[in-house]
This record gives structure tokens, sequence and C-alpha cells, in this order.
């Protein structure tokens, strides 16, 4: 059974842990092996995990942690969706998009907003199938991975 709550600060290493294999899967392949070192070796979910705490949705299987997800600033903008790559393909990242989706409406937007490595074409698929559509593609720079990457801006009226 899927079910998707708050997550809770007894697991942040497990929700870490999800979020760094997650991005090894996903994003390690667009970017520089001194960068990929970097962020394997520091794991910057576990800062963002105890910053929002339970702000992060966890979506959970049969009692497992299997993916998370966040508004980072509570506003109309999904900032993280990320799923253990053992539960890929359970519909997790949609029920997580989903709950966030109906908290964003809860918060008085009409619309939600997400942003996507244009390379990561399997979440670019999830966000496409749920709705979203494209709004601008841009090469941006990006603090955390040292480096410039095609990003896609999408929306999804609600």
């Amino acid at each position: 059974m899927l079910m998707i709550r708050p997550a809770l600060p007894q697991e942040k290493d497990t929700l870490a842990e999800i979020g760094l294999s997650a991005w090894l899967k996903g994003i390690r392949p667009l970017v520089s092996a001194q960068v990929g070192a970097k962020i394997g070796a520091s794991n910057p979910f576990l800062p963002f995990l105890q910053e929002l705490g339970s702000r992060v949705l966890v979506a959970e299987i049969d009692g497992k942690p299997a993916g998370l997800g966040a508004c980072e600033r509570d506003d109309d903008t999904i900032s993280d969706v990320w799923v253990a790559p053992a539960f890929e393909g359970r519909g997790v990242g949609s029920a997580v998009i989903g709950r966030l989706e109906a908290d964003i409406a809860g918060r008085g937007y009409a619309e939600a907003h997400i942003h996507v490595a244009a390379a990561n074409e399997r979440a670019l698929r999830l966000y496409r199938h749920l709705g979203y559509r494209e709004l601008w593609r841009e090469v941006l720079y990006d603090p955390i991975l040292e480096s410039n990457l095609e990003k896609i801006g999408l929306s999804k009226p609600l």
C-alpha cells in the first residue's frame, strides 16, 4: 500500500540515502566526476532534510520509505521529487506530486511549477504524463552542481 505522510526526524538518514541514490541515478551522469564525487561524499540531502523537517513529504510502500518530495519555499514550485531506484515505476513519484499539488492549491495557487534537467528524460516524461507543459527551456548555471545545465520549466493548472 502506498501512503504519503510528513517526514519524521528519526528517518532523515534513510531519506537522505533515498535522495542521494535517486540523484546518483538521474543527475550524476550529467555532471563532472569531481562534482559527482563531492556530492556523493557530502550528501546535501542531509542539511535539506534537517532544514525542512516535516515539510518534506515521504512516500511509503508497505511501511518502507520509497521516495520524498517538497516545495522548499512553501510556494507554487515543487522543488524536489526523489524516488528510490528500487521503487521506480510503482506510482511513488505521481503520488508525491499529487499531494504536493494539493498542498499548492491549498495555499491558494492556481498553478504548480517544476524545473527539470532537460537530459533527465525519465522525470520529464513523468511530468508531461501528469499534465505539465513546458514554459521555458534554457541553459542555466547550477551552483550545487557547479555546471551549466539545460533546464526546462513546466507548469500545470490545478
